[in-house]
């Protein structure tokens, strides 16, 4: 089987129900800008690139064909009625610079979807326009930065992070000129507030905290953190990866939180992975709405229009154009009215009633919970280190073998503080027979681990491409060998 679509090519062949005429290419190019060569295409029939694309997704692991359980990034199913919905031909068709009046049903819509995420999370206000995570977080530590300088408290740069942290967040300080200082993690999980208390200070400008944390575990002293960050003079950011295990059920604001932001590409029925688009609203209570983003939807007598830097001189500005990825804010609009608040709270029972139970058949099948006392949130950690000291099997041998079964592996080596790691989230969109396939994969595999682990440690065997040397690859990255 050719390995390209230029092993294919053969001269004079054509797909020519997508050839471009000639006299549209003179008509709209300028000639100065027309080509006087072909570009060099490969020369196949529609048939042949519609075989060749399709067999190469074939190849792919994707949340629509299998179990997809990455730990701290909800690879979840999302409807396709959301999709639907945002794709109809109003919100297709309107150009951005659509003026106000002709744009009241989309600006009707993302105003409901601010007033929507508001109760969801317990915030004062929400703006839409981070056009994703990391930008949501870049986002919040911009305005914790600018809440203290507009207080002339210019020596708090320093944001704290837990050892646990999600590797965007010092990375988020940093960008917005602030110092990140870890703060230690405990044995069960938790922040530990003897830690915290050491690094706390005069220059302390916030936290960032994700809840549950990224060891997978609910916050249970979230009030005492927050009482000694606040007493400090610092503020509280939740970084919301993991909003999908308390959905409809806990609220950052009702923790204290300060500022946060969401992951609609997570949590709200957008496509998560492959780099596509993305969206991190960003809430705040009633001390840092002042600085959120602009622009954002009001509501007025005259109907809906936007709120623009010139009303809110304390905003921190643009941070995308326009209104964001306004497609991908309808699909969270659209989600959220089909849930409701009776079925946000399914959401996250089903994630936690899922996890809990696949973290119960490991556990039984002699897999080693990092915190075995605790009970799993939406997603769980285990540690295969005590499997990797007896067989020489280690977390990432078992993540390439799990492809053999038709399963793409978990999160893999993070949190850092949890030897030979495996996050795994099942989210709420699977099957219990879905579940039980992947703990029978996982028992299979570690009774293969302990009977011929050189050939586990080989892994895959019936992939389209096998074991990489992944030390190679970075040090000479090709990307155009085949």
């Amino acid at each position: 089987m050719a390995d390209t679509i230029f092993d294919k090519s053969r001269p004079t062949r054509r797909a020519a129900a997508q050839r471009v005429e000639s006299r549209a290419t003179e008509k709209f190019v300028p000639e100065q800008f027309q080509r006087l060569s072909p570009p060099m295409l490969p020369e196949v029939s529609e048939l042949q690139a519609v075989r060749h694309f399709t067999n190469l997704a074939r190849r792919n692991f994707s949340i629509d064909t299998h179990f997809y359980p990455l730990g701290s990034c909800t690879m979840k199913y999302n409807p396709r009625g959301a999709h639907r919905a945002a794709m109809q031909d109003g919100f297709l068709n309107r150009h951005p610079l659509t003026p106000t009046s002709h744009s009241q049903g989309v600006l009707s819509c993302l105003y409901e979807l601010q007033e929507i995420l508001q109760n969801v999370t317990g915030t004062a206000q929400v703006c839409l326009t981070p056009m994703a995570g990391a930008q949501g977080e870049l986002t919040g530590a911009l305005m914790i930065k600018a809440y203290h300088a507009d207080n002339n408290d210019h020596e708090r740069l320093e944001i704290i992070v837990p050892t646990a942290a999600h590797g965007t967040n010092p990375a988020t300080a940093s960008m917005a000129g602030l110092i990140a200082k870890e703060v230690e993690v405990n044995a069960d999980g938790d922040v530990d507030l003897e830690s915290l208390k050491r690094v706390v200070g005069p220059k302390t400008a916030g936290v960032m905290l994700t809840n549950p944390s990224t060891c997978a575990v609910f916050e249970r002293r979230i009030q005492a953190i927050s009482d000694i960050v606040h007493d400090a003079g610092g503020l509280l950011y939740y970084d919301g990866a993991n909003l999908n295990a308390i959905l409809g059920r806990a609220r950052p604001g009702d923790m204290q939180f300060d500022v946060l932001h969401l992951n609609l590409h997570k949590t709200f029925a957008t496509p998560h992975g492959g780099g596509g688009p993305g969206a991190g609203p960003v809430g705040a209570n009633e001390l840092l709405a002042p600085y959120l983003p602009t622009p954002m939807v009001i509501k007025s007598e005259s109907g809906y229009r936007w709120l623009d830097q010139a009303e809110r001189p304390k905003s921190i500005g643009r941070l995308s154009s326009f209104m964001g990825n306004v497609g991908i804010l309808l699909r969270a609009y659209a989600y959220s009215l089909m849930l409701g608040g009776n079925g946000m709270c399914d959401v996250s029972d089903y994630a936690t009633l899922n996890a809990n139970y696949l973290m119960r058949r490991l556990s039984d099948a002699g897999f080693h919970p990092a915190y075995p006392v605790r009970r799993a949130t939406h997603e769980f950690a285990i540690s295969l280190r005590q499997e990797a000291k007896e067989t020489g099997v280690t977390a990432m041998d078992f993540a390439k073998r799990l492809l053999d079964y038709g399963f793409h592996a978990p999160t893999t080596y993070f949190p850092l503080l949890i030897p030979e790691c495996f996050l795994i989230e099942p989210t709420e969109t699977e099957t219990k027979e879905e579940l039980d396939a992947f703990a029978d994969a996982m028992i299979a595999i570690l009774k293969e681990a302990q009977q011929d682990p050189e050939f586990v440690k080989q892994a895959p065997h019936e992939q389209s491409v096998g074991r990489l040397d992944e030390v190679q690859a970075v040090r000479q990255l090709d990307v155009t060998a085949h």
